[in-house]
């Protein structure tokens, strides 16, 4: 591995300090989700396992936890008659996790697929027994609170009390995606008719209008996805009030040339349910599920005159500042290196994060004071000061040391190496601010290892 890749001189000689250490040395194809991974006491890691090393092949079977400080694995769940199951976030607060559930005894007209997963919740208390998140109503008309396709990457809001996912319909233009929302307290029951109709103990509904085929140079888009809360208690808007709940997201335009193009957007959601939404999801449309009475839809930024247009880099989801004031994303610079942007959700005003030599490599989390992003960058977790944009390696501090004394015995001004790549699904700070999980796969083709990683800060980023 090579030098360290700082974005100022001032960065070579003022690293972080933190010392890594592997948290799961056994094989296995571990993966965490690109939030949600900790416990909220930071003492526990959920993540699922899958068979290939990759992690592409969503055929994992297990929901386990791993204690930080002893390396104790729990079992969260298991599944059963051929469902696969993944993608596990926690509750901020609560002893709660969600995750993906495929179809139990699939079928070849209705196995593991976008349409056709849905949301589970267990609590860790009581492991291995799970409610059912979203209702599931392919019978026309459709069941209000209910659903009928497949729901993904089930994120809680920083209170715990909602929702946010992915969804496919299966049965009209399935390859559209929306953003939905499900909220607890009301137990949706759905009419049989057919195999695959299940009842739900959330209220489920879309918030996202796409449509199958966007004008070119409008603002209507096809796919909506990789959505993000907007900060722990929503965003102040021009007019000095407070949007509550907002989610952004990257939707798909297509630009005046035909060229598609993903652009930031957010979408306003009404405080709670109320009756007047309640009443028109229950008259919904049997073509089309149509969004949550009340949601507002906008799009944020417009990049299509630039040279490297739209979101850009590796896959990655919209991830709020705190206090709700920036969303930060990756797009390329005028040199086709991606960077951290950030947009503000009440203005659109578009700023330039990051000016680094090489690009963001993984996904990203915001510290709890809205001072850090965690990313990795050139085989590095790295931190990101936002308010001054310079991205700072985190080194043990053997390396520390050898970087500001070159001359030092066995000193030569590069880090030891630390083997095994870091995979772009995750890099999570904890609740605390004095870790940051990740994952290294470590080895070659089939005997390749995910290892859950953890780098304890000596100084934590934030309080608790």
């Amino acid at each position: 591995m090579g030098a360290i890749p700082p974005s100022s001189a001032a960065d070579q000689v003022a690293p972080i300090v933190g010392e890594e250490r592997v948290i799961t040395p056994g094989p296995g194809g571990r993966i965490l989700t690109n939030t949600g991974v900790w416990s909220p006491d930071g003492q526990w890691l959920v993540y699922d396992v899958r068979s290939d090393p990759a992690g592409d092949l969503f055929d994992g079977c297990r929901i386990e936890a791993v204690h930080v400080e002893t390396g104790e694995v729990r079992l969260i769940y298991q599944s059963t008659n051929g469902a696969s199951c993944g993608v596990v976030t926690h509750h901020p607060q609560r002893p709660l996790v969600a995750f993906i559930l495929g179809p139990e005894n699939p079928t070849p007209d209705w196995r593991y697929g976008p349409n056709h997963r849905q949301g589970v919740i267990v609590d860790t208390r009581v492991p291995g027994v799970f409610t059912r998140m979203d209702a599931r109503d392919l019978v026309p008309p459709v069941s209000a609170g209910s659903l009928r396709g497949g729901t993904h990457v089930h994120v809680w809001d920083a209170a715990g009390d909602w929702l946010a996912y992915t969804y496919n319909d299966a049965l009209v233009e399935p390859g559209l995606r929306d953003i939905g929302i499900a909220i607890p307290g009301h137990h949706v029951t759905v009419k049989p008719g057919h195999p695959r109709n299940h009842d739900g103990d959330w209220f489920c509904a879309l918030v996202t209008r796409t449509v199958a085929a966007p004008r070119p140079g409008s603002d209507e888009i096809k796919r909506a996805n990789e959505e993000g809360w907007i900060g722990t208690e929503g965003y102040l808007k021009q007019d000095g009030s407070r949007q509550r709940r907002a989610i952004a997201f990257q939707g798909q335009v297509v630009a005046a040339d035909g060229k598609e193009v993903t652009e930031v957007f957010v979408v306003d959601l009404p405080d709670q349910l109320t009756d007047e939404a309640l009443h028109a999801a229950r008259s919904s449309s049997t073509d089309r599920l149509q969004p949550l009475h009340g949601s507002e839809q906008r799009r944020l930024t417009r990049t299509t005159d630039r040279r490297f247009p739209g979101i850009q880099g590796t896959r990655h989801w919209l991830r709020s500042s705190p206090v709700g004031e920036w969303i930060a994303f990756f797009m390329k610079d005028d040199a086709g290196v991606s960077q951290i942007w950030t947009v503000s959700p009440a203005t659109g005003e578009l700023k330039q994060l990051t000016r680094n030599p090489s690009d963001i490599s993984t996904t990203m989390t915001w510290s709890s004071d809205g001072r850090w992003i965690a990313h990795g960058l050139a085989g590095r977790v790295c931190l990101t000061n936002t308010a001054t944009g310079q991205t700072r390696p985190i080194v043990s501090r053997a390396d520390a040391k050898m970087l500001a004394d070159p001359g030092s015995p066995n000193g030569d001004g590069e880090q030891r190496n630390v083997h095994g790549e870091i995979r772009k699904e995750a890099c999570v700070i904890s609740p605390d601010g004095s870790r940051i999980a990740f994952v290294r796969s470590v080895g070659h083709s089939a005997r390749t290892t995910n290892r859950i990683c953890v780098i304890q800060l000596e100084e934590p980023l934030s309080a608790p």
